[in-house]
């Protein structure tokens, strides 16, 4: 089966399937995206002297440490984050502090996740969850704001992390993925960004906690998103990486890995024909969908390049696969529309006025889901407590709107 773009009036890389649309994408003059260029540095770099680096940082920050943590690491108990605990509790000895914050939309397969994680590896944990009403408040001002249901996540990832980082002086933060791996902002040989206070909102939240106190939301609600100072950071000299600048990084082989083991769990995830990129969440098919009405591509669009990158798929092939989980309208949509009181309409009408100019008046098709998807599209805290409240049987997440 062949196809070509769904959008042919958007330029798209040459080699893959990654449209102008793409964040910070930028084309050479053969017309390969940024990714697929980052996909050929990755083969040509010494990855010894990488890890030899790496090693360096590890060891530095441990004799550093002293009776405390050698580092952060933030987790949600998805694949990366799991890796990152194998490699650096497993391999190198580290003694972490893992650090999560909560989107509260966790799914049944990524809560066993996480606790399994946790289990394995045997580290200290904190966590930090933000009431589910100033979620909902939160998801509804999101859409409005960057186009995107989960602010609250990507706020509270960049923020979270750094105030603990700060409170107990844990100078060290190691995320996972390389943002040269799959991104369109960066290459391995050129970086561009700087981690610092302002990494996230730049990569990822785009507007601070301050621009997000409208509506039914306080300042004083977004108190626990606020970034600390740069004094405050500075203070504590806090500073971070990610394994994938330093390691060889493969999804598939690593998701191989952790499943078989240590029985990490894969799911259905709507919007792609992959099973394991944020499979914690239930509601990443809203993040893609809105990433697809607003910018024309979604998650499909992501891992198929990525698989014509790796001589998994053809371009072709590629595109045929996007048409068919790209438009798809995700069931994840309801649980939004009934906890924001939006109707479907008025949560069209609100991405209409988002798109990038290239998506301005044109005709974006959404097509209807053929099943339903394996897992429950609902919080597994609420599906908990749907289960064990006895005393209410009518009790659901529509009766606390």
């Amino acid at each position: 089966m062949t196809s070509g773009p769904l959008f042919p009036h958007l330029t798209y890389c040459t080699r893959c399937c990654i449209p102008e649309t793409q964040e910070g994408v930028a084309f050479d003059e053969l017309g390969i995206c940024r990714a697929c260029q980052s996909s050929e540095q990755k083969i040509h770099i010494n990855w010894v002297e990488r890890e030899a680096a790496l090693r360096k940082i590890l060891d530095d920050a441990k004799s550093r440490a002293g009776n405390n943590y050698d580092c952060i690491i933030p987790i949600s108990g998805g694949k990366d984050s799991t890796y990152q605990l194998h490699v650096l509790t497993k391999i190198y000895g580290m003694k972490p502090l893992a650090v999560t914050f909560s989107h509260n939309w966790w799914s049944e397969s990524g809560w066993y996740n996480l606790q399994n994680s946790l289990e394995t590896f045997n580290v200290d944990h904190m966590v930090f969850t933000p009431n589910r009403a100033l979620i909902n408040r939160l998801a509804k001002n999101s859409v409005e704001k960057i186009g995107d249901v989960s602010w609250h996540d990507h706020g509270g990832v960049g923020s979270y992390p750094l105030q603990v980082a700060v409170k107990f002086k844990i100078p060290l933060l190691i995320w996972g993925e390389s943002l040269a791996e799959n991104s369109g902002r960066a290459s391995y040989l050129d970086p561009v960004h700087k981690f610092d206070r302002e990494y996230f909102i730049r990569q990822s939240a785009k507007v601070t906690a301050g621009e997000m106190a409208y509506d039914g939301v306080t300042e004083r609600d977004m108190f626990p998103f606020t970034v600390p100072s740069q004094e405050e950071i500075d203070a504590a000299n806090v500073w971070g990486i990610h394994l994938g600048d330093y390691l060889f990084w493969d999804d598939e082989r690593q998701t191989e890995f952790l499943r078989d083991t240590y029985g990490w769990k894969e799911t259905q995830m709507e919007g792609t024909y992959k099973r394991y990129k944020s499979v914690e969440d239930v509601m990443s098919g809203m993040h893609d969908f809105t990433c697809y009405l607003k910018r024309g591509y979604g998650r499909a669009t992501e891992q198929a390049s990525l698989d014509v990158r790796n001589g998994l798929l053809t371009r072709d092939e590629a595109f045929a696969l996007i048409a068919e989980h790209d438009p798809e309208k995700p069931e994840a949509l309801d649980y939004y529309l009934a906890i924001t009181g939006q109707s479907e309409q008025e949560f069209y009408a609100t991405m209409e006025k988002i798109r990038v100019p290239q998506m301005r008046g044109i005709d974006i098709p959404v097509k209807e889901k053929h099943a339903k998807n394996e897992e429950r599209i609902l919080p597994f805290p609420e599906q908990l407590i749907q289960k064990f409240n006895k005393t209410d049987s009518k009790r659901s997440y529509l009766n606390d709107l």
